[in-house]
């Protein structure tokens, strides 16, 4: 959760559709294969920007993103023409799209082909892929979703479409030291594929280094380091999602779970969750406030469901608190704060040095995760391994872990 930024690009109005590129490797990349990667990706020029909503939009894809693409938009004022899923006739009954055209891909007019401008509102999936079929079929005008929220960040505070600029020599420095010091060289491919996107727009992918290996925050490294007496802190904890998965992992044995989430709407239904999940006896702890650096109050935007976050876009003040001042002598943290990482483990330090416990922060929300939180925890945490792993498209789903030495099985 941190503030919405101002983007460093351009928004393009494209009139000219360019295509994406992907590009495929062979094997992981070792460090000094990753070196090399790296230089390529510094200074290369990118050839996309944040995209303006000005002529109108189709959503590509119903699902969980599709909703909240529909959601951002609607909340920075910009209507959206059709929803274009390949299962529209299901999907038409569903409450949550009622007012809005739903059509399969073979159904799209070829005007709207045209004139839509078609929003891939998919991070499950490859992106280029979908772009070279949906061009195939005749649309003239592609672009992520991501793209075209980033030029809505004055109105709504999604943050998914950052660009990263071109990294100057101390940055490309600090990259080197961060790619160097992953444990394994399957995080060198994913922060590789993470960097290729956010700097040049480029899907790369490697082979050995699938997306989606499973539930987020829970690899099997984690599993395998996860006892029965875990104090379980689970910041930006949303509808408790997340905790269900640990309790699952866990086999319902734990000693507490603190569950932080600042959105009122998400807290209850959190609360519900959990009190369905785990029995009475247990000790379980919900908290209103959000994580950062001090203690104070910061401006939130609320009611976006798992991307309301802390920003200058919102109009409910919460209180902000330093994990180090809540007493928790926790062994698993997990953040997942929409960009507030950094500035939560600054105000987790002594906590984190006391305690060792396993970290899990995603880091794909703002250029922090290029190298800044990387980097923070290798300085900071000594005699832990650190890995990088994606779960998602589009430069999304990027997750640092670190595991003490001490937890490791090997």
């Amino acid at each position: 959760m941190r503030a919405a930024a101002a983007t460093g690009s351009t928004a393009l109005s494209r009139s000219a559709f360019v295509p994406h590129v992907a590009r495929s490797f062979a094997g992981l990349p070792d460090a000094a294969t990753a070196m090399a990667l790296l230089a390529q990706l510094a200074g290369g020029e990118c050839a996309f920007a944040p995209v303006l909503p000005d002529k109108p939009i189709a959503l590509y894809g119903a699902g969980e993103l599709g909703r909240l693409a529909r959601n951002c938009l609607t909340v920075a004022g910009v209507s959206v023409a059709q929803i274009i899923d390949q299962n529209a006739v299901k999907l038409a009954g569903d409450a949550g799209w009622r007012g809005i055209a739903m059509v399969r891909p073979d159904e799209v007019t070829e005007a709207d082909k045209r004139d839509l401008r078609v929003a891939v509102s998919i991070a499950t999936l490859p992106y280029v892929p979908i772009e070279q079929s949906l061009r195939e079929r005749g649309f003239a005008d592609i672009v992520p979703f991501y793209d075209l929220a980033e030029s809505c960040r004055h109105l709504h505070p999604l943050s998914n479409g950052w660009f990263a600029p071109s990294l100057d020599a101390a940055a490309c420095q600090a990259t080197a030291a961060a790619l160097h010091g992953w444990h394994d060289d399957l995080s060198r491919a994913d922060h590789l594929q993470f960097l290729a996107w956010r700097r040049l727009r480029e899907e790369w992918t490697f082979a050995c280094a699938p997306v989606l290996r499973g539930p987020r925050f829970f690899i099997a490294e984690v599993r395998d380091a996860l006892r029965q007496d875990e104090c379980f802190v689970d910041a930006g904890a949303y509808h408790g999602g997340v905790t269900e998965n640990f309790l699952r992992a866990v086999d319902g044995r734990f000693d507490r779970i603190v569950a932080i989430e600042p959105d009122p709407a998400s807290r209850t239904v959190l609360q519900g969750a959990l009190r369905r999940l785990v029995p009475p006896a247990q000790q379980v702890e919900v908290l209103d406030c959000a994580l950062a650096e001090h203690a104070g109050t910061a401006l939130f935007h609320h009611g976006l469901g798992y991307a309301s976050q802390l920003s200058q876009t919102g109009r409910l003040t919460v209180a902000t608190r330093a994990l180090d001042s809540l007493g928790l002598s926790p062994t698993f943290v997990k953040l997942h704060l929409e960009g507030s990482e950094l500035a939560a483990l600054e105000g987790a330090r002594d906590t984190l040095q006391a305690c060792r416990p396993l970290v899990a922060a995603t880091v794909y929300h703002n250029d922090d995760g290029i190298w800044r939180t990387p980097l923070w925890l290798m300085e900071h945490l000594p005699r832990y391994r650190f890995l990088f792993r994606l779960d998602s498209w589009c430069g999304t789903g990027g997750v640092v872990y670190g595991i003490p030495e001490e937890r490791c099985g090997d």
